[in-house]
């Protein structure tokens, strides 16, 4: 599916066609990684993709519908348009008709039909990011009953409170609210409301729900499962927008000794000996988003002893014994390392979409969350 090259890469048996934008509208980050690797990367994510537009973990591995999404977006940061539109519409293809996913697929066929309440709201900010991007308006158009569908599922999921449980029961109080789903749940919102303002199809229902959640969020951590060992736990409020300015930069630096790794990055969770690459370059993000470039170049170079020379990304290392794992180069922690490269250089416009805050920002107007809900 890869459009005719116009950079070539050479690696191992031969030339590796590049996508259809130069190296120079690639990612770099001076000094860490060049445009030609972050091209390479991409190229790593389009090896593993079927030919359904699926995008496993690893080739042959399994699919699930969060991490494809982010796999796509990292497509599209690469120039490799082809492979991400085919990436959506295999998302457009296979969303059921409640508007929601099952949680994995295995060649083709559904290995388990349960319902993850975030996963299914992630199409929205993928669907975004590529209109931001590649201004593909049919796409967007296109894309849009699915992400109407996808939101609408999503809110039936709402406590009165704010915040989303992250699966489906016949008593919602009886399950889980998970704080990194509902801050990606939140920032999927947003990205779903600016798709409609720009297609003039407003959702006030969608406005409401993004500003209670983030309430949640902020106001309310007792609404969730006390998942804190986690590292995903202390980064996504930032990352998905619920948090910002002088609130993320706090939040970040009280539990930034728990979860860095002096040089190596950042630990998936805090009593564990292994740092993973999503999570770093997650935080990256989330760092860039809080106005912290310095520490988010500086995570960025740390991560970077997990790349192999074909571009691809070890999932982890557990460092006390120097080994990776799992024992798998994943596409979403290459994709994890491409979206952080542009949210660090600011090359795409795509880049904007993971500044969770700024489309919050134009959500809330001059009023805090808390305002808004009172």
């Amino acid at each position: 599916m890869t459009s005719d090259a116009q950079v070539r890469l050479t690696h191992g048996s031969g030339d590796l066609p590049a996508g259809s934008r130069p190296a120079g509208s690639v990612p770099a980050v001076e000094g860490v990684l060049t445009a030609e690797q972050c091209l390479q990367t991409g190229l790593s994510i389009a090896r593993a993709q079927e030919a359904s537009g699926a995008i496993p973990w690893f080739p042959g591995g399994h699919v699930d519908p969060w991490d494809h999404v982010e796999s796509a977006m990292a497509l599209t940061v690469c120039g490799l348009v082809d492979e991400a539109d085919a990436a959506y519409r295999w998302s457009q293809r296979t969303q059921r008709p409640d508007g929601s996913w099952p949680s994995r697929y295995e060649q083709g066929v559904v290995t388990d039909d349960s319902l993850d309440v975030n996963f299914c709201a992630y199409i929205a900010v993928g669907v975004w990011h590529h209109f931001a991007v590649t201004r593909d308006a049919d796409f967007l158009a296109d894309l849009w009953p699915t992400v109407r569908r996808a939101l609408d599922f999503v809110l039936r999921f709402q406590r009165a409170r704010g915040e989303f449980v992250w699966t489906d029961a016949d008593d919602l109080d009886g399950v889980d609210a998970l704080l990194t789903g509902n801050a990606s749940i939140h920032h999927a919102l947003c990205c779903g409301i600016a798709i409609a303002d720009h297609l003039t199809q407003p959702q006030p229902g969608w406005e409401l729900a993004a500003v209670r959640v983030a309430h949640a969020v902020e106001q309310h951590p007792d609404a969730f499962a006390d998942k804190s060992e986690y590292s995903m736990d202390w980064y996504y409020p930032v990352l998905g927008g619920a948090l910002t300015g002088a609130a993320a930069r706090a939040h970040l630096a009280a539990s930034w000794d728990r979860f860095v790794v002096p040089g190596l990055g950042a630990r998936c969770v805090d009593h564990r000996p292994w740092v993973t690459g999503a999570e770093t370059c997650e935080l990256v993000m989330a760092l860039v988003a809080a106005g912290m470039p310095e520490r988010a170049r500086e995570q960025f170079a740390n991560m970077q002893h997990l790349r192999e020379r074909d571009g691809s990304y070890w999932t982890g290392l557990v460092y006390d014994d120097g080994k990776r794992w799992p024992v798998e180069c994943s596409t979403w922690t290459a994709g994890a390392m491409v979206l952080a490269a542009d949210a660090l250089s600011a090359t795409t416009a795509g880049a904007e979409v993971f500044r969770a805050d700024v489309l919050r920002a134009t959500l809330l107007g001059d009023r805090s969350v808390t305002d808004r809900v009172r």
